[in-house]
Parts: structure tokens; sequence; C-alpha cells
């Protein structure tokens, strides 16, 4: 419930979130920094994923090698995410332990070391991690879509980054993106889990009210503006499956459309959760569903909609059947788009559609790791009142909405088509 959230903000910026649950020996510990890939600058893509390998290299306190020891001898686990708009690191320890995970954290906020020989490591793998992708179509079609769909904003870029950029940057790189932005006004602290409040903050001032606070050298970032004419790519690459995604410019997350957007995904390709760690519902009783998977077009049909400061993309996948065609698929999900901007959507599936989103809000949210988890994303975009509101933003959107969201936001010349044929495959549609 939102009032067992008790929140502060140290002298230094870092802002705080404690949410005490008693269920478990369990506190899961979050440290989230407003930083990924949307903060990068031209030449340097994939700087903040990098900077997030190298906080597993170690500070003078954890040298290399030792944080992983540190953290499983103790029974826990670990790990970190880069993101579009953020970068978060979490450790889930028995809850007499979670003095570690406070003293790593607030040590690596301030004295990661970024040795040369650690970088030079480090960039092998990250660019074996990116030529790796390379052969995953839906990697590859995924980044042609998204550099067709920006020309100018940062989240044209995978979060991986260019593979050019990777042999580009270098150690003095790396380390001014850590100071820039790995600073206490910069981070949000995010603990849940079995202790009490006032001993958990005590603590947590011991440890972090010391970092300096420091200035974010962030620029400002504008919007990209909308497209005015469908865009067309067509990737050629391994595998013998065939994909099409159709990609459409996506309201930021803390708009009210956002939601109209999150039912119509649930009425055309079926329920899916915004949480990194929720469970999955059915999708067999959606529009898109019914008509190319049991109309034996299609072997799946997913969408995404993903959460983000700036409007990113909302992207409908499916992967096709042998010998269909790509035109032939995109047809059917015009059709299926054109029925919600021409036709009254009926009142039941609404419901069903608000109710299989609840479902899964709720179903990503019920363990304390999941609730520590919250309690930072939704700051990442908007702020923690989004979560608490979160069902109450759905209740309120009406079929009327539904039907002005799709026809602004599912327009046809608003949108990047992209083709995945395998290799030595024919273009059989036409498609250039």
């Amino acid at each position: 419930m939102p009032s067992s959230v008790k929140k502060d903000i140290l002298s230094n910026g870092l802002k705080v979130f404690l949410k005490e649950i008693h269920t478990a020996p369990i506190i899961s510990h979050w440290l989230w920094y407003r930083v990924g890939s949307r903060n990068e600058l031209a030449g340097k893509s994939g700087i903040s994923h990098w900077v997030e390998h190298m906080q597993f290299k170690g500070t003078p306190q954890f040298p290399s090698g030792e944080l992983d020891k540190v953290i499983s001898r103790e029974g826990g686990v670990w790990n970190a995410f880069t993101h579009l708009d953020w970068t978060t690191y979490y450790e889930t320890l028995p809850a007499d332990k979670i003095d570690i995970a406070l003293r790593l954290e607030a040590d690596r906020m301030q004295n990661s070391v970024f040795d040369p020989e650690e970088v030079e490591s480090e960039r092998t793998v990250i660019i074996s991690e990116r030529q790796g992708n390379e052969n995953e179509p839906l990697f590859r079609l995924g980044e042609a879509i998204q550099k067709a769909a920006f020309d100018s904003h940062p989240y044209g870029h995978e979060v991986i980054g260019d593979l050019e950029d990777l042999y580009r940057i270098q150690r003095e790189d790396l380390a001014n993106h850590y100071h820039s932005h790995y600073a206490p006004g910069n981070a949000v602290l995010c603990i849940a889990g079995d202790f009490e409040s006032g001993i958990m903050m005590d603590k947590i001032r011991s440890y972090y009210s010391s970092i300096p606070e420091r200035r974010n050298n962030s620029s400002e970032i504008k919007p990209e503006k909308r497209l005015q004419e469908e865009r067309r790519v067509v990737v050629n690459g391994p595998g013998e499956t065939a994909f099409l995604q159709v990609s459409f410019h996506a309201p930021k997350g803390s708009s009210r459309e956002f939601f109209a957007l999150n039912l119509l995904d649930s009425l055309l390709t079926g329920p899916s959760g915004l949480s990194m760690f929720g469970g999955g519902i059915s999708n067999k009783t959606s529009r898109l569903y019914r008509r190319l998977v049991e109309g034996e077009l299609a072997v799946s049909v997913s969408g995404n909609l993903q959460a983000t400061i700036d409007p990113f993309i909302y992207e409908i996948m499916v992967i096709l059947r042998p010998e269909i065609k790509h035109e032939k698929v995109l047809q059917v999900i015009d059709e299926e788009i054109a029925r919600l901007y021409n036709e009254k959507i009926n009142a039941k599936e609404v419901r069903r559609a608000v109710k299989q989103a609840r479902a899964l809000f709720a179903y990503g949210s019920e363990s304390i790791s999941n609730q520590a988890f919250w309690l930072g994303f939704s700051e990442m975009f908007a702020s923690y009142e989004w979560f608490t509101s979160y069902v109450e933003q759905l209740d309120l959107i009406t079929e009327d909405d539904l039907m002005v969201a799709a026809r602004t936001i599912l327009a046809p010349d608003s949108r990047v088509v992209g083709f995945y044929y395998p290799d030595g495959q024919i273009h059989m549609d036409g498609v250039q």
C-alpha cells in the first residue's frame, strides 16, 4: 500500500524509498541511476552499458573478483541492467546481511577503478556480445527499425551500442561518463523487505551521506518529431524463419495516452507486463492471435510497449509460417487496426483487457524484489505515484479514448515496417 512507503532525500540529493514487508527475512536493495542510452552522445553509443560492466571490476575496497564472493557466500543474488533511460544495480540478501549491499553500492557510487587492462578486457567481452547479437534475427530487425524510427534522438541506437563506437570508446570516456552520472542527486535508492524503517534510514545515512554532491552534466534531449510517412526496412540474415515487425512511435510513459495504448496492445496482441520479473497471460483472446495464428498465417504474434521518458516505439512482432508472404500478414494487421479506428470497441472486450492488465500488474508486484523494483522503476520516467495509481488510470480509459488513441498512435503514415528474410529467401512481397 502507498502508506507503507517512506520517502526521504539526503542532503547530497540521494532520493530514498523504503517499504517494510515482513513476510520473509529477506531484503532487496536497488540503486537506480538516471542514465542509459538516452544520455549518450554521438560516437559514444553503448557507453552506459559498458560503465555498468565496469562496476563489477572492482574498487580499492572491493577488488575485482571479490564482489561476487561477498554476495554468494551469504546466499544472496545480485545483478545489474542498463536500459534506455536508466541503469540499476540490485542485491537481494538475507535481512541480517543487508549491510553488504549498502556498503558495496555506496562504494561503487564513487570509487570504481576503471583499470586500463580491465577496460580492454571488457571491450572484447562487449564486442563479442554485440557480434553474438548480430546472429539473432530479432536483434538485426529491431536495430534496423530503431535506426529508421529516430533521425536524431539517442533512442535510435541499441543499448549495447554501435560496433564502431565500441572500438572507439576509451578508458577516459568511460570514467568521465561515470563521474558525470553516478552521483547521489542522479540516483534513487529503493529498499523493500524485513526491516524497521528508522533503523534502515540510519544505516543509509551512515553509508551514503558522506558521498559529496556532484553536478549532473546531462544535456537537454529533444524528443523525436513524429514520422510523416511510412518507412520500410528489409533485413536479410541467418536462420530459416521470416519475421514482420510493425512499429509506431509510442507516447511517453507518464502520459494518459500510454495507458490507452497499453489496453490497445492487449486487444490487438494480448496482455504484456511492464515488470522485469512478471508472469505471463495467454494472448489467445487477442484479435491478431485469432486472425494470424488461428488463421494459420503466423506461428506467433506479440506486442511490446515500454514506459520511457520520451516517446519510444510500440511494436507488433509476428513470426510467419513458411511460404506466407509478409504483405499478407501486414494486410491483416492493417485490417484489425482499421477496425479500432472505425468500429465502436465492445465494452466487454475493454473490460477483459483491463482485467488482464490488472492481473499482470499484480503478478509483477507480488515478490519482495518486485516491490523494490517498482519503487525505483516508476521514478525513472514518472514518479512512484504512477505506480500507485496504475490500476485507477486503466479504469479511467473509455472506449472513445481507445478509438482516439488508435487513430493518432497507430496511424499507417507514422510507422516503420520491418521485413526479415532468411539468407537465400527470395523477397516474394515485392519489397525493395
